[in-house]
């Protein structure tokens, strides 16, 4: 399959036409280049509350408010799209209202305009002090023509099991669409993003938002790169990257990936870490005890 990942730079639109407009050529181009998975970043969404004016864009809170009245709006753009070109397209992520406070939700549209979602499942400290987010409480797994698929978002990458029970689930790749403001974090996600494909043996690609944007608190800086990360053995790169944006800043990462490959790798491979998981479960591994020094 042919996936276009985004290492997208935030912009500053004047009001949500402008924003849909960008993302109708940008999603059009790389259809143009034959992607049947397009996959944007976390936080995107956020772009919208620069249309409400300083006062809004300034203020998390107030920004959250007045980028969920455009949820109707976004699904609508994101679902034609999905029609149009007829491919599987992750929108990013979206700060959902739900009861008093919102989610951190990825919304996967398909061919036909229908979606579902996955919920952010652990809240980075800045999340966790902004006061009005909250994690999410289910994981999924979503049937396509491509393949069983799961998403992370982020942070989420970090936690291994929650990959461990989407591949149990039967995903052949799992979806990362991040933000991170510091090399450091980009660097957590990257590590994250290698564990989980070594453990589980399968791709994962990863999408970032780009360059500075000094009018929003949250998308002021960004760091990262757009990447598919595989498990390094028999016929797969060595170093586990499948491939990776070298440049800085807005750009496409446009790739082939070939699950049927990774399945090989999988079955045939020097290691199999997979197959190999429940080893970590025998009652005798499941803590460590305190050795006694035996006497010569």
């Amino acid at each position: 399959m042919t996936v276009a990942i985004a290492q997208w730079q935030i912009g500053a639109p004047a009001h949500f036409d402008d924003f849909a407009a960008r993302i109708e050529r940008e999603v059009a181009a790389v259809a143009a280049r034959g992607a049947q998975l397009v996959l944007l970043p976390e936080y995107l969404a956020l772009e919208l509350a620069h249309g409400f004016g300083a006062k809004v864009y300034g203020d998390l809170h107030r920004s959250l408010e007045a980028v969920d009245g455009c949820h109707a709006a976004w699904v609508d753009l994101f679902a034609s799209l999905a029609r149009r070109h007829a491919l599987y397209l992750l929108a990013g992520t979206f700060l959902r209202r739900v009861g008093a406070d919102f989610r951190n939700r990825a919304m996967l549209f398909g061919p036909t305009g229908r979606h579902a979602w996955q919920d952010k499942l652990r809240l980075t400290a800045y999340e966790k002090t902004a006061g009005c987010i909250v994690p999410g409480d289910a994981l999924h797994v979503f049937d396509t023509e491509l393949g069983r698929l799961g998403i992370a978002i982020c942070y989420d990458i970090e936690f291994p099991l929650f990959a461990r029970a989407q591949y149990e689930a039967g995903a052949e790749l799992i979806l990362v669409p991040s933000c991170t403001d510091t090399p450091a974090g980009a660097t957590r996600v990257r590590i994250g993003c290698q564990a989980r494909a070594l453990e589980n043996q399968l791709p994962v690609l990863c999408a970032v938002t780009a360059g500075t944007s000094d009018w929003s608190p949250v998308l002021d800086v960004n760091t990262g790169h757009a990447a598919v990360y595989v498990q390094p053995d028999r016929g797969l790169p060595e170093e586990g990257v499948l491939a990776a944006c070298g440049e800085t800043g807005h750009a496409w990462l446009m790739v082939t990936v070939d699950p049927a490959a990774v399945r090989a790798a999988r079955a045939e491979g020097q290691v199999g870490v997979a197959a190999d998981w429940d080893g970590q479960l025998a009652p005798g591994v499941q803590r460590a005890r305190l050795a006694a020094w035996q006497q010569p």
